[in-house]
């Protein structure tokens, strides 16, 4: 079962119902396992990293820009 549309699988939620961003010291290799993406990093960059790096504001504003495909 999905939480939402356009979701892979069920994300957590916060006390208030929120979804729970996903944490900033995410390596770069999971994400890029988990939406099948090559974004030409090292595996064991942060995710919080390389958003700041690239002025990418979240992850979802990541995974639906061109980087990567």
């Amino acid at each position: 079962m999905k939480d939402a549309p356009g979701m892979k699988g069920n994300r957590s939620r916060n006390n208030d119902g929120e979804l729970r961003d996903k944490r900033n010291n995410t390596q770069m290799g999971t994400i890029e396992k988990q939406y099948n993406r090559d974004f030409n990093v090292r595996s064991d960059k942060e995710l919080g990293n390389y958003l700041k790096e690239h002025n990418i504001k979240s992850l979802n504003d990541l995974i639906h820009s061109n980087r990567g495909k």
